[in-house]
């Protein structure tokens, strides 16, 4: 295991301008090793060379299906190297070693996906007469500047540049600060496929002067950014100045309604990886639970069991799926969810089981189940990113769906019901962006993803996502 790692600019491994940074391990509060930290003068080289393989026209050149193959490549080099990956990535992340798994699986599959789809952007003929002949094209921005977040840092790197590298644009990434290491992988996976010098960079550094120098650059074609509201709308600002496109995903407090005819086995199932799974940081957790009356207090029970059974400890020795957490990524972040849930104890909301952290080293929290939750209570519409489940209830369909749509967010939402009407009639009236019916996280890399409101704008993964990394060119021609 390295001690101290680099950042990898136009092919080379190289320092960084703002010196280093120290990565903790998230399950035992103690040192995992250094990052090199750039500097915005590292960030501008970084674009260039992004810029200068995009002119160069070595990706756009390919036929598409090579660029493909190549994107394809990265994710095999992934699974060909799961267990150093997971290993590195359960340290510095804090997550079960057979979470990291599932995440490293997931980032090939994007790779995959997108990999395939690289071929499949085809333009169109629009009939203007006999006298001419009109297309359309699609022409990639040239290069794409992704702001990744730390709940899942290396998926969401490969969901971002296995489609901008698909359509052709090179990218400069900026890790995260709390888990960047893993992303050499990416790099090790870019190198070993062959993929052009400078088509891929990527850095560690601190959004306020990494990430702003990026999102601000002003030879990006456009930038993707995954994170809080108040980050997002800075992002979105410094974009706009040059006037760049950006995509934002800015998380969410999604609501789970359950109607009395739901199968509860099938809810808790849901419960389970809807907001216990990576310790809650999910920006499309299972936030609330709206229950019906009748059935709310079975459902708090069924809850608060699934949460007092849960196996809570470092993730490295947690090598097995299976009912159990690991920590959260940073004692920061973990205290932030305590200090909300303790305040929502002090607004009259019922803290049912946790709420606590736990008393050994590390960044752990207790899996907390909240009861008499109501819309007002400010745990109701604030994201707290972490394992806090709110227990709402419900008179009606009507009062469940207003409740849902009471935060400013709409970035994911479901039902649990029999009724097939009930569930389309919600699916219809839920302000979000995907909704999920009797089972959360249904969907894949197939489907696309983005939020309503305060959720952010534009969409990530399937199709959808493709036409975030290209433009429209209209070619008209008079034939005579």
């Amino acid at each position: 295991m390295q001690d101290y790692w680099q950042n990898y600019v136009n092919g080379k491994w190289i320092d960084g301008g703002a010196g280093k940074l120290e990565v903790i391990n998230p399950g035992s509060g103690e040192r995992y090793g250094d990052i090199a930290m750039a500097n915005a003068a590292d960030i501008d080289s970084a674009v260039k060379a992004a810029l200068a393989c995009h002119r160069s026209g070595v990706l756009t050149a390919m036929r598409p299906v090579e660029r493909g193959r190549l994107v394809r490549g990265m994710g095999d080099y992934l699974l060909a190297n799961v267990p150093a990956i997971a290993e590195m990535l359960t340290l510095e992340s804090g997550k079960p070693y057979w979470e990291s798994v599932i995440e490293i699986e997931g980032a090939a599959r994007y790779f995959e996906y997108y990999g395939n789809q690289a071929e499949t952007v085809e333009g169109r003929s629009i009939p203007l007469g006999g006298d001419y002949l009109d297309f359309t094209i699609y022409e990639p921005f040239g290069v794409s500047a992704q702001i990744i977040p730390w709940n899942y840092p290396l998926e969401m790197t490969a969901r971002g540049i296995a489609a901008a590298l698909a359509t052709g644009n090179a990218c400069v990434v900026k890790t995260p600060e709390l888990d960047p290491i893993s992303n050499v992988w990416l790099a090790r996976a870019a190198e070993a496929v062959g993929l052009p010098t400078g088509a891929l960079n990527i850095l560690c550094g601190y959004g306020h002067e990494a990430g702003a120098a990026l999102a601000g650059h002003p030879e990006i074609g456009n930038v993707v950014f995954t994170g809080s509201v108040e980050t997002g709308i800075k992002v979105a600002e410094a974009a706009a100045r040059n006037v760049k496109p950006a995509i934002l995903e800015l998380g969410g407090k999604s609501g789970a309604i359950v109607m009395p005819d739901a199968d509860l086995d099938v809810v808790m199932e849901s419960v389970r990886w809807g907001i216990y799974f990576n310790a809650g940081q999910v920006c499309s957790a299972m936030s609330r639970m709206i229950a019906h009356e009748d059935i709310h207090d079975e459902v708090l029970e069924r809850c608060v069991a699934l949460a007092e059974s849960l196996s809570i400890g470092p993730g490295i020795d947690r090598r097995e799926f299976g009912p159990n957490m690991a920590a959260m990524v940073s004692d920061g972040q973990r205290d932030r969810a305590v200090g909300l849930v303790q305040r929502a104890s002090e607004d009259g909301v019922t803290v049912a089981t946790g709420g606590r952290k736990l008393n050994i080293p590390g960044s752990f929290m207790e899996p907390t189940v909240l009861s008499g939750v109501t819309p007002d209570k400010e745990i109701a519409g604030t994201e707290v990113f972490g394992p806090v489940l709110s227990v709402m209830k419900a008179g009606s369909e009507d009062q469940a769906i207003e409740i849902a749509n009471s935060t400013e967010y709409g970035l994911v939402g479901g039902i649990f019901t029999a009724d097939i009407d009930a569930a389309h009639r919600a699916a219809r009236r839920i302000r979000a962006g995907q909704i999920f019916i009797n089972e959360w996280f249904a969907g894949g890399v197939e489907t696309p993803f983005g939020g309503f409101g305060k959720s952010g704008y534009g969409r990530e993964k399937g199709r959808e996502a493709l036409w975030n990394y290209v433009q429209t060119k209209n070619i008209a021609y008079r034939t005579r």
